[in-house]
């Protein structure tokens, strides 16, 4: 029996609700796990990261299969999920926790992510500067438990709502159509 070969790489663009909402649906995707990259402090608390005080931003890191789901349309996503443009934010979501980042975890990624960076860039898709941090990932911490799958068990919340659950809708519609998604009927 042939054993799956599981490759990781961690994303942030925003509030990680939406973007561990959003990879969790693709075919591919063992699992995405909420949590913090990229600060000075060990084992940081969601309110500690929110002060702006710990130098983390809120990421997703994914575990895919890449003989499912190729890096491409794994970076594909991740650009489209947000605005690579805005320093510090997405949306009403501003701190330096919800900036563009892509935390790789060898040479070889690193540079699939840099091409990865200029295709969009040439694609046209968002107009402006790209700002995404590209940077080897030292440390990643889960966030606490009631952060994992949040928008599934809180979808009537007004942030879920209003923010999470458009981004899904939309999300759906545009990768759905190309039969990219584990989607209940």
């Amino acid at each position: 029996m042939e054993t799956k070969k599981i490759e990781t790489i961690v994303f942030g663009g925003g509030c990680f609700w939406c973007v561990e909402s959003c990879f969790n649906l693709l075919k591919g995707v063992e699992k995405a796990i909420s949590g913090y990259s990229g600060g000075h402090v060990p084992n940081p608390t969601y309110e500690h990261v929110c002060s702006g005080e710990t130098g983390h931003a809120e990421v997703v890191k994914i575990s895919y299969d890449p003989a499912v789901l190729s890096f491409e349309t794994l970076m594909e996503v991740f650009f489209f999920l947000h605005d690579p443009t805005q320093l510090n934010r997405q949306g009403n979501d501003i701190g330096t926790q919800y900036r563009s980042v892509v935390y790789y975890n060898s040479p070889e990624q690193e540079q699939r992510v840099r091409h990865a960076l200029e295709v969009s860039t040439n694609e046209g898709r968002w107009t402006g500067n790209y700002v995404t941090e590209i940077t080897k990932l030292a440390e990643f911490y889960p966030a606490e438990t009631y952060h994992q799958g949040y928008f599934w068990g809180n979808q009537t919340t007004p942030y879920c709502s209003a923010v999470v659950g458009p981004k899904i809708a939309k999300f759906k519609s545009y990768f759905g159509q190309r039969e990219l998604l584990n989607l209940e009927d």
